[in-house]
């Protein structure tokens, strides 16, 4: 079997200032997913706090 001719590479100039912008300040850091919907539902309390709840809380922190 005979190789194939590598391909040419052609000039990018996004690619070109992407690069020279990593090589001087870095890579970028890891972006961060945003929360969705079910996520701040869940961190979201279900119920509030009762004002017995409350009292009860105080007393045992005393």
């Amino acid at each position: 079997m005979s190789k194939s001719k590598p391909k040419k590479q052609v000039f990018s100039a996004t690619k070109a200032v992407k690069a020279n912008a990593r090589e001087r300040l870095g890579s970028p850091p890891p972006s961060h997913p945003l929360p969705t919907i079910k996520d701040k539902i869940i961190a979201r309390p279900k119920h509030k706090e009762t004002l017995a709840d409350l009292l009860e809380a105080d007393k045992d922190a005393l």
